[in-house]
């Protein structure tokens, strides 16, 4: 099986497909907290990861829109399990994560529209009609 924090042809890639040179990747383990007792005092399982934004190689307008939105650097750390092995998962995926939706285009805001005529008079009709269905549903008046 493929480490998946080895990169291929030098580059990572994102789970939307971006290519990402491995040369802007830095990991950094260090000592955690939390679970692992006598563990955790005597092993570096904390992982950092960090991602340079400007030496990534993706095209100008996408470093340029991650840089606006995440800043030039991206980074993930985790502490959270005693294994560095699952804490580099952990952290890898987020960084890739915050890489990707920092890269995606903003969406346009929605432009309001009115509703057509045809479409305000079956909206009355429907409420007339619930109506009359909703009033034959009553008891009869007591003036019989």
């Amino acid at each position: 099986m493929a480490d998946p924090f080895e990169p291929v042809d030098g580059a990572y890639r994102t789970p939307a497909g971006r290519r990402i040179d491995a040369a802007a990747v830095t990991w950094m383990a260090t000592r955690s907290g939390g679970p692992g007792g006598q563990h955790a005092n005597t092993s570096d399982t904390a992982v950092t990861v960090s991602v340079e934004v400007a030496r990534t190689g993706l095209p100008d307008v996408v470093r340029a829109r991650i840089e606006a939105a995440a800043g030039p650097v991206v980074s993930a750390s985790s502490a959270g399990s005693r294994s560095q092995w699952r804490n580099r998962q952990v952290a890898w995926r987020t960084a890739l994560e915050r890489l990707d939706e920092a890269a995606t285009p903003p969406t346009p805001p929605r432009a309001r529209t009115r509703p057509s005529r045809g479409a305000r008079e079956d909206r009355l009709r429907e409420k007339h009609q619930a109506s009359e269905r909703k009033q034959s549903r009553r008891r009869p008046a007591g003036d019989d």
